[in-house]
């Protein structure tokens, strides 16, 4: 099982078939081990349907629980400028 949460710490978001694939463990054996994890409260998985050259390919697709991956190196956007100016005219009757 900690073959596959480094796998996903390193990697990111992946499908179970991917997984396997990458760990070298049988898909039967990623799944199981897949749903310990997931009433661990260590990943997050959700049932998803992906085409690729037409093709239909089903999994789970799984990512740390809690896990925000470090900001992509590169340029980053300014921030929208706020400007909250606000006039406030006194009228005396």
């Amino acid at each position: 099982m900690q073959e596959i949460l480094q796998f996903l710490k390193t990697n990111g978001e992946r499908f179970d078939s991917e997984i396997a694939v990458a760990t070298k463990m049988s898909l039967a054996s990623v799944q199981r081990s897949l749903e310990k994890l997931l009433a661990q409260g260590e990943v997050i998985a959700c049932h998803s349907i992906q085409f690729k050259d037409g093709k239909r390919i089903e999994g789970m697709r799984c990512r740390l629980a809690g896990y925000i991956p470090p900001a992509a190196p590169g340029r980053k956007g300014k921030p929208a400028a706020s400007s909250s100016s606000s006039s406030s005219s006194s009228s005396s009757n």
